[in-house]
């Protein structure tokens, strides 16, 4: 009978709670980071390329939807084309730098830098490039992904669907 008396008077001091006035407020924390600081964003373009006898190379400019941090990344993507995938037409895309050799021994590549601003497309090559073939210069579409630096580390950026899987993306502007 002891032992039921102390395990109610046990019980009864671990069931009930102790109420009484709250204490004071605690401080404010500091603002985190906006989200978007963090999320991926992409878009495409399709764009024509414009021969510049001073560089001597074929150039296009993107202007960049929204503005990014020095600490993002941009890659980018060119469209190759549209391959059948389980009888559903699928568009293949290439990472930049992308490399083509052409008759003899010209080459060509399309390469790419950016600002905060806005992403430059490059054609450069080892041969006259105002004679390069309009199948490379009209109407290029690019996908332009601009990532937050540190959600890099595990993810195979030359494989586009892996990025687009790991970051969430489902549409572009």
């Amino acid at each position: 009978m002891k032992k039921i008396a102390y395990l109610l008077f046990a019980l009864t001091f671990i069931l009930t709670a102790c109420e009484g006035d709250p204490g004071p407020p605690g401080f404010d924390g500091l603002d985190g980071l906006p989200a978007d600081d963090f999320a991926a964003r992409s878009f495409e373009r399709t764009i024509n390329f414009e021969y510049f006898s001073d560089t001597g190379l074929q150039e296009s400019v993107v202007t960049l939807p929204t503005t990014i941090l020095d600490r993002d990344a941009v890659l980018v993507y060119r469209l190759e084309g549209t391959v059948n995938v389980g009888g559903q037409p699928t568009d293949t895309w290439s990472p930049l730098p992308q490399n083509f050799f052409l008759e003899g021994s010209d080459i060509i590549q399309y390469i790419f830098n950016h600002t905060f601003a806005d992403v430059e497309l490059l054609i450069d090559g080892n041969f006259d490039l105002s004679t390069l073939e309009s199948g490379f210069t009209q109407n290029q579409t690019f996908r332009i992904i601009v990532l937050p630096v540190e959600n890099l580390n595990s993810v195979n950026i030359s494989d586009m669907n892996e990025v687009m899987q790991t970051f969430n993306i489902d549409s572009f502007q």
